[in-house]
């Protein structure tokens, strides 16, 4: 731990803009992290929960297993099956409108790593160069004794700028790719569990009892 102190030190003023890109890399991580985890869902097993149910023509256990549920693709299909006994039109309509509210929500701030990633980068590219620059300002008019050890202290500053900037842009790179991807996992299964449950609709109305679903105005 001292020896990072230490290499931070040596970095510059530099390192604190660095830093400062890590903190909020971090923290969109672990919010989003957070955020896709709670979203989360079972597809194949609500689909299967949902198709017993509708089979059976219990909309109205459907509909409270969805709002059990609690995760995006629960209350899209929910927002459809309160909708039930409206034409077909209606059901994915509502459906439609609900997933305007919720992919939003998922995919928010995920974009930002990228940039994080990029800003981190360049930051110690910067505090790389002023490094340099500072250290041959200051070689050009010491005196030869000191020359060297100028020289060696204004590279040190560049490097660690360097190390440290890749470092935090490795960091956001990484949640970048692995959050993108549990985003994109979350939208296709809900894309493909909507169509499914519409689909599963629309072949078994005669089958529905709106007993216990909410009748839509």
């Amino acid at each position: 731990m001292s020896t990072l102190a230490h290499h931070f030190e040596e970095g510059g003023w530099m390192m604190w803009g660095i830093l400062f890109w890590l903190i909020i890399a971090v923290g969109v991580i672990i919010e989003r992290a957070v955020y896709l985890y709670r979203a989360s869902i079972n597809k194949d097993v609500f689909l299967a929960t949902m198709q017993k149910c509708i089979l059976a023509g219990d909309i109205g256990r459907a509909v409270k297993l969805c709002s059990a549920a609690n995760a995006p693709l629960a209350r899209i299909v929910k927002a459809g099956l309160v909708k039930v006994n409206r034409p077909d039109a209606e059901v994915q309509a509502a459906m439609d409108e609900a997933a305007l509210r919720e992919l939003p929500l998922i995919e928010k701030r995920t974009g930002y790593l990228a940039l994080l990633a990029n800003l981190a980068m360049l930051s110690g590219l910067l505090g790389t160069v002023i490094g340099l620059i500072i250290a041959f300002g200051a070689v050009a008019n010491a005196d030869a004794a000191s020359k060297a050890t100028m020289l060696a202290k204004g590279i040190s500053e560049a490097m660690n700028c360097t190390a440290f900037g890749l470092m935090a842009a490795i960091i956001a790179l990484i949640g970048f790719a692995v959050l993108n991807g549990k985003t994109q996992g979350l939208i296709d299964d809900i894309n493909a569990a909507t169509v499914q449950v519409m689909n599963l609709v629309v072949n078994n109305r005669s089958k529905v009892n709106l007993q216990g679903v909410p009748q839509a105005a």
